[in-house]
């Protein structure tokens, strides 16, 4: 049987940047399992929760992934650009309502249904952010504009529609390597929402 920590207790808080998002410093008392305490010292960001889709076409055998510039990739020597499933914050929403406003301001498609699978704590260490992760069929009649987010928040998405077999080939070679969309990839492999060899 696993052991659960006794207790934590924040002793102090400390802000150290409010701008795009909030980044806190925390002093903390913890109990361990033991019953000896240990004080230690966190920064935590705070970004909010997120969503993200899987949008996929059965019949095509085909999904719809964006390419966006992502500074943090940058900061690491990578071109910084980086293929993913849409996705985005709530900012104040309820994911359903938010994740058809990604949907439509990323990728241009106007989806009726959207199927909630799972959610996860993406960087549990330092960061607050649990994301909703949905899937949804797409067709081409769906499209109502071209997509490519939204202008002011500094978006310049590039949509991809690739065949499902092709996605997971980029997966497997390390060319698609971000988090979100591999674990959507691989629940569409094992709930054979499409096929791959």
């Amino acid at each position: 049987m696993l052991k659960s920590p006794r207790c934590a207790s924040i002793i102090q808080e400390q802000i150290l940047s409010d701008d795009w998002y909030s980044l806190k410093k925390y002093t903390v008392d913890y109990q361990r399992a033991d019953g000896s305490h240990q004080t230690y010292h966190r920064e935590v960001y705070d970004k909010g929760d997120g969503v993200t889709v899987l949008l996929y076409n059965r019949k095509q055998q085909s999904i719809i992934l964006t390419r966006q510039f992502r500074l943090p990739l940058k900061v690491r020597g990578e071109s910084g650009l980086l293929i993913e499933t849409a996705a985005g914050l709530l900012e104040g929403e309820d994911p359903i309502t938010r994740i058809h406003a990604e949907i439509e301001e990323e990728t241009g498609y106007r989806i009726q249904h959207v199927t909630k699978v799972f959610d996860a704590w993406m960087s549990p260490g330092a960061v607050t952010e649990k994301l909703h992760f949905f899937t949804a069929e797409y067709s081409s009649d769906d499209r109502i504009h071209s997509g490519g987010g939204l202008y002011e928040e500094g978006e310049d998405i590039e949509v991809l529609e690739l065949s499902f077999q092709q996605a997971i080939t980029m997966m497997n070679s390390g060319e698609i390597n971000d988090a979100k969309t591999i674990m959507l990839l691989q629940y569409a492999l094992i709930n054979q929402l499409l096929v791959a060899e």
